[in-house]
């Protein structure tokens, strides 16, 4: 089977929720429709990562759901995971806790996860507006790493 991955970063706040959304849906039709299997990479850090996964899920409902997988990438063990494991594995269809960063002083291990999902992307989504922050840098250590990337601000409205 061919294992297609993609990974979201964005800001914790989206100043278009509606446009980001119309974008997200437009890119995950065209990958459940296209690939043979696609590995949604998430992350739970903020509006952009709410705003990918329900997207994820409302795709995998009215257009296709036996070629894909939701995967929440948490940096470490958290206590709201922990408190609440049985929603989380309702709401993802897998939940890893990544083995670099979980190792890793929590104050790095969001940065440690990211370049680890990076590294394991065929695609990797950004939604960036501004030169700071996480997910910024984690974009520009997807452009070191020549990972396929694409910055849904880029796209034209």
């Amino acid at each position: 089977m061919n294992l297609f991955a993609v990974s979201f970063f964005g800001h914790r706040q989206v100043d278009d929720p509606f446009l980001i959304e119309r974008q997200l849906e437009s890119i995950i039709r065209e990958l459940l429709l296209t690939k043979e299997y696609v590995e949604f990479l998430v992350g739970r850090d903020g509006e952009f990562d709410q705003l990918v996964s329900s997207t994820v899920r409302r795709c995998k409902r009215t257009i296709r759901d036996d070629n894909s997988s939701l995967v929440l990438v948490l940096p470490y063990m958290t206590a709201e995971y922990r408190n609440n494991e049985e929603s989380f594995h309702e709401y993802y269809d897998e939940i890893e806790i990544c083995l670099e960063s979980a190792e890793k002083h929590f104050k790095s291990a969001h940065q440690v996860r990211n370049r680890s999902m990076v590294d394991r992307s065929d695609l990797v989504i950004f939604c960036i507006e501004h030169n700071s922050g996480g997910a910024y840098q984690t974009m520009q250590y997807a452009k070191k790493a020549d990972a396929k990337i694409m910055n849904l601000t880029d796209v034209p409205r």
